[in-house]
């Protein structure tokens, strides 16, 4: 009897688990927030950048480490960093947490969105 309760608590905590996770919408969203209100990188501020900027370095975060490590042993060490569009003071992985870095890549290339819709506006 006691086994069939540990079992039933398993799945009723991996039910609840399922339920909290967010989805990559709301992660970006959230992530987007947290530019705005904690980094200050609001719209008006990203009306400053040009060509790109913004959506680059969305596809900096969103590549691989192994991408990274291709375009280093192709280029040369720290090339990778060449493409990182800003200063780099401002580049900050979470190279242990895919997600994270993901949602980073999707909230910048939804400023970049944004931006170019307030520019054609």
């Amino acid at each position: 009897m006691e086994y069939m309760e540990n079992k039933m608590d398993d799945l009723i905590t991996g039910a609840n688990l399922q339920q909290n996770l967010k989805t990559g919408v709301e992660l970006i969203a959230e992530e987007r927030k947290r530019q705005i209100e904690q980094e200050g990188w609001t719209s008006e501020h990203d009306s400053e950048h040009k060509d790109g900027e913004l959506a680059n370095a969305g596809a900096y975060y969103a590549m691989t480490d192994d991408m990274i490590s291709n375009i280093d042993s192709e280029w040369g060490n720290d090339m990778h960093l060449h493409i990182w569009p800003f200063d780099l003071k401002w580049l900050k992985r979470t190279p242990n947490d895919r997600i994270k870095e993901l949602q980073k890549a999707g909230a910048l290339i939804a400023a970049e969105i944004d931006r170019l819709q307030n520019e054609q506006s």
